[in-house]
């Protein structure tokens, strides 16, 4: 067992989520599902009650817990990508299976969960700081999906 483990909030389809995520992030699997041994309040006995997950290397807890509390972009998961292509994968994935656009290279999926898509020319920029950083920062601010080809520009001046 993890020392720490995120647990994230489902309604009812923790195990549909897992699938989705696992299948589309490396470092991703699937660990076990946990039936509920009884009814409880948002489920019958043998619904899924938790999923173990792991997601691009972090260990999750998806927990089918009903409709009491949702998602917010207070929590999101950032994924660093090597290229355009990485970038528009993963992306595309997450808002053509019923998610949606947002800024700056932040989307939602159809569970709520916030998904940050980050190319690494962008993060390396904001490390570097200075003039580099607010040329990379000016051209993401308009941008839902990021467009690595415009942050390379900005960071070549």
């Amino acid at each position: 067992m993890n020392k720490n483990t995120i647990c994230l909030w489902f309604d009812h389809d923790a195990e549909e989520a897992a699938r989705f995520y696992t299948g589309l992030f490396p470092q991703s699997s699937l660990g076990a599902v946990h039936r509920a041994p009884s009814d409880y309040p948002d489920g019958k006995a043998g619904d899924a009650l938790t999923v173990d997950f792991v997601v691009a290397g972090i260990p999750c807890m998806g927990l089918n817990g009903g409709p009491h509390f949702k998602h917010s972009e207070a929590f999101s998961f950032q994924i660093a990508t090597e290229d355009q292509a990485e970038t528009d994968r993963y992306w595309n994935a997450i808002v053509q299976n019923g998610g949606q656009e947002s800024q700056c290279g932040w989307c939602k999926d159809k569970w709520g969960i916030s998904w940050q898509i980050t190319p690494k020319v962008l993060i390396e920029a904001m490390v570097t700081g200075g003039a580099v950083a607010k040329r990379a920062f000016e051209a993401m601010m308009p941008m839902r999906k990021i467009d690595v080809a415009a942050i390379e520009a900005a960071v070549r001046g």
